[in-house]
């Protein structure tokens, strides 16, 4: 399957780690969805992805995702 990335966010952690959070567009049914991928950054700045998690672009279901981070980590 090929994508194209729309719009990307990353949150760097621990010493090399990434987390990319973006929206991406399926070829060539144009066809959207949203996308949280894991990855490290290697010795010279590139970046490599170990694991992923796609998701439809809905706004619900983008919601009740942020809801829930919430309520885990108690910032309500």
């Amino acid at each position: 399957m090929e994508y194209e990335t729309i719009i990307s966010e990353y949150v760097d952690y621990g010493k090399n780690k990434f987390l990319e959070v973006s929206k991406k567009k399926v070829i060539p049914d144009d066809v959207e969805f949203l996308n949280i991928s894991k990855g490290y950054y290697t010795p010279d700045g590139q970046k490599r992805y170990q694991n992923a998690i796609g998701f439809p672009l809905d706004k619900e279901i983008a919601k009740s995702l942020i809801d829930k981070i919430k309520s885990i980590i108690q910032l309500e």
